[in-house]
């Protein structure tokens, strides 16, 4: 079997890296991302800009050591990052620039209070770029997704907005648990529409409200409203992180009115439907159901079969069908995960040169099949409360806005563990404990890590609240 090739590496890294963070961090920080080399036991990752290498330095290095051995059999010694562009990102990015450079600007952008000032407008940032230029995965088509009774309504409705974009589902509105596909149908749009010259922008809320803030804060409001509001679609990946930010709110309320009165077609994604996101302003709600809202739900067992056999072909990775029933048996509700076994299973045989059977899969699969069910018996309800009866308060006062000290403590420890055994995101992370903002939640989370290696009694404690909420099933 021919060794894998560093970007074959990398990309099996990145399917285990979507498991372990949030879709939303995933998107900012892998993409463009790329092994530059692995020489002496070093490897080296490409980044495009320095706020990425900083991330990766302090925040996933480990991570990225520990999966890279179990993928490859090999431990980095060291690992280093470099600020440079994959070779096929430079000339598009380099084409944008110029393009970008020409267009006029509107006024300054206002926010809740009075308007910025109008300043000459700086060029946008090279990471500004790549998000335009190397913002839709390529393998997202509808081409490559597998149509089955859970999700047959949605990809319909994708269509339809394909066929007469701003006219017959405005806005398109995808709701439904993760992992299911909806980024999938998501820039599958984007794809179709592309050809046909259309100007298309993907984001996520996340990446939305980044870009807003730092709009307001260096006085880029121009910039920022001729990135959003001269598109013919623009798609809005994960809106229920919008959630609590009235700034951000009020700055995509006005967004979607001026591409919708033009016409321009726009379809979101969200893990729950329009009326049950909580923080969320009631005029933006109304708008999300003008059009059509569609749901996917979890996929049956011949769809699960069909999707892994779909990316396999991808993946030119053949696996023997008693393989593939195996994997798609033990994971019944995520499309993500699906990949993810596949991945493992592709990883090991590479470097081990032994064939996919079903003991193979056995092996390799075994220890991640039990984190996946760990996974999914912990909801953020059962985590609070297992916190709540742990230190004798109840989930009231754990989610409230009291800061008084015997409260606190319970409600990083809470924190640390929906994000930790669920994978929750940051922004998710405020919402479930009151509303609060995300950076919150991070600093909360990097606490009791740090906490836990000088702190003997809060590990056990830990490890209580862990089997308190694995015994309540």
């Amino acid at each position: 079997m021919e060794h894998p090739s560093l970007e074959q590496i990398w990309q099996a890294i990145l399917g285990e890296a979507e498991l372990t963070i949030s879709k939303a961090n995933f998107t900012t920080w892998f993409k463009n991302s790329f092994i530059s080399s692995y020489e002496n036991n070093v490897l080296t990752i490409g980044v495009p800009n320095g706020f990425t290498r900083a991330w990766f330095e302090t925040k996933f290095s480990q991570e990225i050591v520990h999966i890279f051995n179990k993928i490859t059999g090999e431990k980095p010694t060291d690992i280093k990052y470099i600020i440079k562009l994959k070779p096929q990102q430079t000339a598009s990015i380099t084409n944008f620039l110029t393009a970008e450079n020409q267009k006029s600007t509107d006024s300054a952008l206002t926010t809740n209070h009075q308007p910025i000032k109008t300043a000459p407008e700086p060029k946008l940032t090279a990471n500004q770029q790549i998000g335009l230029v190397a913002g839709l995965n390529p393998r997202y088509t509808f081409e490559t997704f597998v149509v089955g009774k859970h999700n047959e309504l949605a990809h319909a409705a994708c269509w339809a907005a394909v066929r007469q974009p701003g006219e017959t589902y405005n806005p398109l509105f995808i709701y439904g648990g993760v992992g299911l596909g909806k980024t999938h149908l998501l820039q599958a749009i984007g794809h179709e529409l592309i050809k046909s010259g259309k100007k298309v922008l993907y984001v996520t809320s996340e990446k939305f409200t980044n870009d807003y803030v730092e709009a307001v804060y260096h006085g880029r409001g121009n910039t920022f409203k001729s990135l959003y509001r001269n598109v013919d679609l623009l798609l809005i990946d994960d809106i229920q992180f919008m959630a609590g930010k009235d700034g951000t709110q009020q700055e995509f309320f006005h967004t979607f009115d001026q591409l919708h009165r033009a016409n321009k077609q726009i379809v979101i994604t969200s893990d729950r439907p329009p009326r049950s996101m909580k923080a969320v302003e009631a005029r933006l709600i109304t708008r999300f159901e003008w059009g059509m809202v569609a749901d996917i739900s979890q996929p049956d067992l011949e769809t699960r079969m069909a999707i892994l056999n779909t990316k396999c072909q991808q993946k030119q990775f053949p696996l023997d069908q008693s393989v593939v029933q195996y994997i798609a048996t033990n994971i019944n509700n995520n499309v993500r995960e699906l990949e993810g076994a596949l991945n493992r299973i592709m990883g090991f045989c590479q470097f081990h040169n032994c064939s996919p059977d079903i003991a193979v899969a056995q092996q390799v699969l075994k220890d991640f099949f039990i984190s996946i069910q760990t996974s999914n018996l912990s909801t953020p309800q059962k985590i609070l409360e297992a916190v709540a009866n742990f230190y004798n308060i109840n989930v009231t006062e754990l989610t409230g806005q009291s800061r008084k000290r015997e409260l606190v403590g319970p409600r990083q420890i809470a924190m640390y563990l929906l994000r930790t055994k669920i994978n929750a995101s940051f922004p998710a992370i405020g919402q479930e404990l009151g509303g609060r903002d995300h950076t919150t939640a991070m600093y909360a989370c990097a606490k009791i890590e740090a906490d836990l290696k000088t702190n003997s009694q809060l590990k056990q404690d830990l490890e209580q609240i862990a089997q308190a909420i694995t015994s309540t099933y």
